[in-house]
């Protein structure tokens, strides 16, 4: 009976303590992500998008309040409306992996902005944090962009982190009037519960494998300084009543529908849902070329009316 006492109890706490370790080991990684460079090919894959409706990228650098030099582009619209859309990246990625959504809000007379982020592309920053300084970033961003072009309205538009990123820029910046936001994180807890998962369990990182989550962040919160806990776009959501427009796909084991819904339930503005069915993460563009189109575009249209 004890060695059937003591199989149990192995099977039961060896996961959770070989969990926590991993996501110890892990902590200092998603601070640091893979760096996907703006190299040369990027650059001109980018620029033969942009001539194909007439326009070109201008190079767009800003200074943080900490220091940290943010590069990007500016790109005017062929027919300017005169209102900017600030578009804003995945992980891991940098300003050319949203060139499509920009083509589609030029080709409708918006202008826009696409930086990237901190710690991504060819920005500097020792870190990133997925909107606790990024946040401010844009709030620098914001007033480069104002002191040279004076937009009549702002927007912004963002996939995954970078959708995270601007529901809580907007929160602190007022002079974002409107939010379209694609898969978002509900909050770095509830993310780190996906990839405890990895990312196809989640309700496994919730619960077997959740000290792998509890710990990563721990160990990343106190080597960056900041609390995790506050990085939240469903918080942001909550703290300032701005119009969003939610999108999440069905299929997305990355950042699934949940934290969409999440965010839905707290936002206090006018807001809008958009669920893609059979779509992956951030694949809403691809899936439903058309009716993405239509919905962000009467949105912002709408947002400016108002």
């Amino acid at each position: 009976m004890r060695r059937f006492v003591r199989i149990l109890l192995i099977l039961a706490l060896t996961p959770p303590l070989v969990a926590a370790g991993m996501g110890w080991l892990a902590g200092p990684s998603f601070l640091h992500p893979v760096r996907r460079e703006l190299s040369p090919d990027l650059i001109r894959e980018a620029d033969s998008a942009f001539s194909q409706i007439g326009t070109h990228h201008e190079d767009f650098d800003v200074r943080a309040a900490d220091g940290v030099l943010l590069r990007g582009w500016k790109v005017r619209s062929v027919k300017p409306n005169g209102d900017w859309v600030l578009v804003f990246h995945g992980v891991a990625d940098n300003r050319v992996g949203v060139v499509g959504q920009a083509r589609l809000l030029l080709q409708a007379g918006y202008s826009v902005v696409m930086m990237d982020a901190r710690a991504h592309g060819a920005s500097d920053g020792p870190m990133a944090t997925y909107g606790w300084l990024e946040r401010n970033d844009s709030k620098a961003v914001v007033d480069a962009l104002e002191t040279m072009e004076h937009p009549r309205h702002l927007f912004a538009l963002g996939e995954s982190m970078g959708a995270g990123i601007a529901l809580q820029s907007a929160a602190v910046e007022p002079r974002i009037e409107a939010v379209v936001a694609e898969a978002p994180f509900a909050s770095l807890r509830e993310a780190s519960y996906d990839y405890a998962g990895l990312q196809r369990y989640p309700l496994l990182g919730m619960t077997l494998l959740a000290p792998g989550a509890w710990t990563m962040l721990y160990h990343g919160e106190t080597m960056a300084g900041f609390p995790a806990s506050e990085v939240s776009p469903e918080k942001a959501v909550a703290a300032r009543p701005f119009p969003v427009l939610l999108i999440c796909e069905a299929q997305d084991t990355v950042l699934p529908c949940r934290h969409t819904k999440r965010i839905y339930a707290a936002a206090r503005g006018p807001k809008q849902m958009w669920v893609v069915a059979r779509a992956f993460h951030t694949a809403a563009l691809g899936y439903e070329p058309a009716e993405f189109r239509r919905r962000v575009l009467e949105f912002f249209a709408t947002c400016g009316a108002s």
